[in-house]
């Protein structure tokens, strides 16, 4: 019979060696905090892996939209869709689709992105320092992104959009298309025009992760890959955490999950998030560069690519995809992106594929993340439900975290973040 492992006393201890949880990680430590990092898998293995790596305020409107529902029901049977709804009769995700769809109306697509901007203007700024203070090499650079136009008719629809925009703050250029074409030699001749957000960026999102995880580890923090959490015990105390490696009783606890938040829901007493959050699943084919690539970040957006180039490869990603935890690449979708960026572009692809990916991000119903202390537990907080933007969202989540965990003023208004609203 094996001996009983010891349990080790640590300070605090983040679930999730994701953007997220080593954005989190990163900030505690500046607070002067000890740090333990577990993850099930490697760093930097889930969706943050696979992103275009934009840093976007501009993205600050919700999926859940008034003209959502009647676009996913025309997609429905459609298989390369931008965005795939599965019909299903799990009773967790048809009440995630139903707080979804009550969502999907002016006055809360307003509010939904009234606080994503607050958190990505923030982040968009800090990420710019911890890249200067850490020299983070990420090839992050500021770029702008452009939504790009085919149809008219789908511009004058986004264009509703630009006075609230305005209003909250976002840089807006609104060029017509023989105009950007000019600009830009790298699209063919036909487009509508293009929305031009001048005050978004970009980096590489893979080895952002890695440069988050390289400082944490630098700084004194401690990441455990491959030690998958079985459970949580809370109380006034303190959290003990049962992992693969062993018990782990930490002062405070942070989940930063990701999209797998819902599968380890009632291990961490918090079953309500099963309902919660969802895994949206997106797709992205990484090439070496085009001699010919967009000057900028672009969102084709008809067929809803989104384009990046950095110095070091080219993406190719899109897709919001609600099949569950199926991890299979559909080649349909993969061929959606080639497809979607030969209309717009005359070399849409590199000359060597290097990679073909797909991930889950963490969808939320109301498509704002969950970021502060868990319902009903002194010591255990969440960093959860980020969706398409947990790279943009990362710095600020952190951030947002360390002060509230500190019991100082936030960097921003937690209020909206409350994970309470869904309980």
């Amino acid at each position: 019979m094996s001996a009983a492992i010891p349990e080790q006393s640590i300070d605090c201890l983040v679930v999730g060696a994701g953007v997220t949880g080593l954005a989190t990680a990163l900030a505690l430590l500046d607070d002067g905090r000890e740090v333990t990092v577990i993850d099930v898998g490697l760093v930097g293995s889930g969706a943050s892996h696979g992103n275009c790596g934009t840093l976007t305020p501009s993205h600050a409107p919700p999926l859940a939209g008034p003209s959502t529902l009647m676009r996913a029901a025309r997609w429905m049977f459609t298989p390369d869709a931008p965005l795939y709804i599965k019909p299903t009769l799990n009773p967790d995700t048809l009440r995630w689709m139903l707080g979804f769809a009550l969502r999907c109306n002016h006055r809360d697509y307003v509010a939904s992105a009234r606080a994503k901007y607050t958190l990505l203007a923030d982040s968009r700024q800090r990420i710019q320092h911890w890249v200067t203070r850490y020299q983070l090499e990420c090839e992050f650079a500021e770029t702008g992104e452009d939504y790009v136009f085919k149809t008219r008719r789908d511009m004058d629809r986004e264009l509703g959009d630009v006075p609230m925009l305005r209003e909250l703050g976002v840089d807006v250029e609104v060029v017509e298309g023989k105009d950007y074409e000019a600009r830009d030699p790298a699209f063919k001749p036909g487009l509508a025009g293009a929305l031009c957000f001048r005050g978004d960026a970009a980096l590489r999102p893979d080895r952002y992760v890695a440069e988050l995880a390289r400082v944490v580890r630098a700084r004194g923090g401690r990441i455990l890959e491959q030690c998958a959490l079985v459970s949580l015990a809370s109380s006034a105390q303190g959290v003990v955490a049962q992992t693969a490696q062993g018990p782990l009783r930490a002062r405070d606890v942070v989940l930063a999950t990701g999209a797998w938040a819902p599968r380890i829901a009632d291990a961490v007493g918090l079953p309500w998030l099963r309902k919660t959050i969802q895994p949206g699943k997106g797709y992205s084919m990484t090439y070496s560069p085009p001699a010919l690539t967009p000057k900028r970040p672009v969102i084709l957006y008809e067929p809803s690519v989104c384009v990046t180039a950095w110095p070091s490869g080219y993406r190719l990603g899109s897709t919001m995809e609600f099949t569950g935890y199926d991890d299979s690449l559909n080649a349909q979708r993969l061929g959606a992106l080639e497809r979607g960026a030969t209309q717009f572009l005359h070399q849409p692809v590199g000359p060597q594929l290097r990679e073909k990916w797909c991930g889950w991000r963490p969808m939320s119903r109301d498509d704002i993340p969950l970021i502060g202390r868990a319902p009903g537990h002194v010591h255990l907080w969440m960093a959860v439900g980020h969706g398409m933007m947990g790279v943009s969202m990362s710095a600020s989540t952190g951030q947002l975290l360390a002060d509230m965990i500190a019991g100082r003023t936030p960097c921003v208004n937690p209020a909206p973040f409350d994970p309470a609203r869904f309980v």
